[in-house]
């Protein structure tokens, strides 16, 4: 997370932190708006958009964030408007929210003091020990869902085929009447009402058109033939006009077919009332079919064959529902082979991550603690069979525990960050809000140190009232609160505004030596802060790797209200999102 910028949200009016990589720390009094910043990147992770987080007075707030992974950049963006719904943008395009929490969860994990009681969730625990176990878990799972999915699609086809006996019974012999129905019209041919509609009008009036054809076969086999023949023996064998004899000749022979054609129809043309009423018996029948079985005869041929193969399915009902139970079977078989295959891999992998937790909480301060995975039969779901329990000795002689007994705040808060930092494959940045919540003294220390661990793979901020935590980062920022004399001029109290500053030299002893509990200005206080600060010098595993925090400029925007923090080493400028 290279760049955030926050605007209108809460008591922020507007600020621009610019962050480097590393452990760093955000600490300040209560409701200085610390948490306003994790809500930010809640924000930007698809969190609920509520409404009462824009500040007062203003239309709509709005988070911006820049993350650079290697040589990609990605700009992701909310906006929360006082009335109506929320906008999201990804690269400042138009995005749904859904769009954007995908985004966000490839770049940032963030982890509250809410989400601890997710690990106390049988499904969480399991896919932690999934994630643990990795791509071979993943694919048992893809291979368990798509044998249920084949369950579901047998389960679907056996519903099709019908209920009980007695109601295929009945469907079958509608299906049978249907066909026999349409099969018994002689229904083929899909344009046959209309040439039927044709006939009928022609049978309708005979005689009138039976005279109009007589009068048409006089006219062109007398006068007309006539007329014709003497225009080509008027121009025939003269040379110039060879191309209009030819024409003349054309239609000459035309005009003969058309008398032919014309005594044909005339002869055909009867008046006959009884083909008329088959004529219109046959439409009416025609009719009726298309009312129960579709708009035109393209549809009742079509409803025929349909009804045709759902007869044929009924019909072999024993054996259709035989050879879908046996593709069932097949079906469950497979997604129960690889169900047991997972449970395998879980065991075999269970110990390991168990080991690998209990040695980081002893590092936690919790020297004397276990940490144990427990395994029992659950039914097969998506996830295989296993039911997955976390449990917990905290003390030496007794028994474990489901973390939900036996853990303290505090320890179910270690317990997270320990799984965490075995779970290090996580996405780049990692957001703690006020995990040590519930701890003080050396466990706050162990804390501080598994962070900043966390901090050499991963870019980590969290919010903090703990010193020895605030002191074992390599940057850490300072929120807080002022009233601004804006309005004061015109009687009106001034606003409260959040600002953020990166802590340097004597200005960051002074803020851990508040947060052990006494005064900055104590020196007592701030003898521990230094000796906090010495220890975190100290540590040999850090050399090398951690991004020590220098000196950058901290100042208000010349250009707008609001602070620009940087903790960084690079001090030069960003433009706007």
């Amino acid at each position: 997370l290279a760049e955030l910028r926050v605007t209108n949200l809460g008591i922020i009016s507007e600020l621009q932190l610019v962050l480097g990589a590393g452990f760093t720390t955000i600490t300040g009094e209560t409701g200085a708006g610390k948490t306003l910043l994790v809500e930010a990147v809640a924000l930007l992770l698809g969190g609920r958009a509520d409404t009462g987080l824009v500040r007062a007075g203003a239309d709509e707030a709005r988070v911006e964030a820049r993350f650079i992974v290697g040589d990609d950049e990605t700009v992701l963006a909310r906006v929360v408007p006082r009335n109506g719904r929320s906008r999201a943008y990804v690269d400042g395009r138009l995005a749904t929210v859904a769009e954007l929490a995908e985004q966000g969860r490839a770049l940032v994990d963030l982890h509250g003091q809410w989400e601890q009681q997710s690990l106390l969730a049988p499904a969480e625990q399991r896919r932690l020990l999934d994630a643990f176990a990795g791509a071979p878990a993943a694919q048992l799972r893809d291979e368990i869902r798509a044998a249920l999915a084949g369950v579901t699609a047998v389960d679907e086809q056996l519903a099709s085929l019908g209920g009980d006996e007695r109601s295929r019974a009945r469907e079958i012999d509608l299906l049978r009447f249907q066909i026999a129905e349409i099969e018994g019209a002689g229904v083929g041919d899909a344009d046959e009402d209309e040439r039927l509609e044709a006939m009928m009008v022609l049978l309708a009036d005979a005689d009138e058109y039976r005279s109009a054809l007589a009068d048409a076969h006089t006219e062109l086999d007398g006068p007309g033939g006539e007329a014709v023949g003497r225009a080509v023996a008027a121009i025939d064998d003269r040379a110039p006009f060879v191309d209009l004899t030819v024409r003349l000749r054309a239609v000459q022979a035309e005009l003969g077919e058309l008398v032919h054609e014309l005594r044909l129809r005339r002869e055909q043309t009867q008046a006959d009332p009884e083909r008329l009423a088959a004529a219109g018996a046959r439409r009416q029948l025609l009719r009726e079919l298309r009312r129960k079985y579709g708009d035109t005869l393209a549809d009742v041929i079509a409803y025929a064959d349909q009804a045709g193969q759902r007869l044929g399915e009924l019909e072999g009902h024993a054996g259709r529902v035989a050879e879908l139970t046996a593709a069932r079977a097949g079906q469950v078989a497979a997604a129960h082979d690889a169900a047991a295959r997972l449970r395998t891999l879980r065991h075999k992998v269970a110990p390991s991550l168990a080991a690998q937790v209990t040695g980081h909480l002893r590092e936690l301060a919790l020297g004397q603690a276990d940490f144990g995975i427990e395994f029992d039969e659950a039914p097969l779901s998506d996830d295989g069979i296993d039911a997955i329990t976390f449990v917990l000795a905290p003390n030496p002689g007794e028994p474990p525990r489901p973390l939900a007994r036996a853990a303290s705040g505090g320890e179910l808060s270690r317990t997270m960050l320990a799984i965490r930092v075995v779970l290090s494959q996580a996405p780049p940045t990692l957001v703690f809000d006020e995990v040590d919540a519930g701890m003080g003294g050396e466990a706050g220390v162990a804390v501080g140190l598994a962070l900043a661990a966390l901090g050499h793979e991963h870019q980590v901020l969290c919010v903090t009232h703990l010193a020895q935590v605030a002191a074992a980062a390599d940057a850490q920022l300072y929120v807080a609160k002022d009233v601004s004399q804006h309005g004061a001029d015109d009687g009106e109290s001034g606003r409260t505004e959040a600002r953020v500053e990166l802590l340097l030299d004597e200005a960051r002893v002074r803020e851990i030596a508040r947060m052990l509990g006494g005064s900055g200005d104590s020196q007592t206080a701030q003898a521990h802060a230094r000796e906090l600060l010495a220890r975190r010098e100290l540590q040999p595993s850090r050399a090398g790797t951690r991004r020590r925090a220098e000196k950058a400029d901290v100042a208000k925007s010349p250009r707008r209200r609001g602070t620009v923090a940087r903790a960084t080493r690079d001090d030069s400028s960003i433009g706007d999102l």
